[in-house]
């Protein structure tokens, strides 16, 4: 029964808005269509530059992301190289040079590691040049040779203004 009547709305339905169709004009009809056909193709229009826009979007967004993790990991290498100084500093006025020419070894890998990492020519540079300062540094410590405080100060500030960019 309620199958029945389904049809029989269903075909109402279609007969109710074939006749509505019919008596409108041919002209009214043609330009209704014609009207939504034009707006169909600009929303289409304006759904693609939309996707543009949000392709664009993403990847600028993931260009940034990359750059600033790329920066952190630059900042991370510098400030362990800075802490593995500091501690070599310590060292040498307590005059426990193993322990320093340790330390100072770790911040030359850690130095050279995170230069490695870096496409900006002048600061990777610079720090391949304080590591090998470093260096230097290490094979004098490790040899026994009194190490003046001037020369790691002058590295540890070179570190700092690294830092400060």
């Amino acid at each position: 029964m309620l199958k029945f009547i389904v049809i029989l709305c269903l075909t109402a339905g279609s007969f109710a808005a074939g006749y509505y169709l019919g008596q409108q004009p041919d002209g009214t009809v043609q330009s209704t269509v014609s009207n939504l056909s034009k707006q169909v193709t600009r929303s289409e229009k304006m759904v693609g530059d939309v996707r543009q826009s949000l392709q664009s979007l993403s990847q600028n967004a993931l260009t940034t992301t990359l750059s600033i993790e790329r920066d952190l990991r630059h900042r991370q290498g510098l400030v362990e190289a800075k802490s593995r100084l500091v501690q070599a500093k310590a060292d040498v006025l307590d005059q426990n040079f193993g322990d320093a020419a340790k330390e100072l070894g770790e911040a030359v890998t850690v130095l050279e590691t995170s230069a490695k990492d870096i496409k900006q020519d002048h600061t990777a540079d610079t720090m391949l040049e304080l590591a090998g300062q470093l260096r230097e540094v290490r094979l004098e410590v490790a040899m026994g040779k009194p190490v003046p405080l001037k020369r790691l100060e002058d590295v540890q500030q070179r570190m700092n203004r690294l830092l400060d960019k």
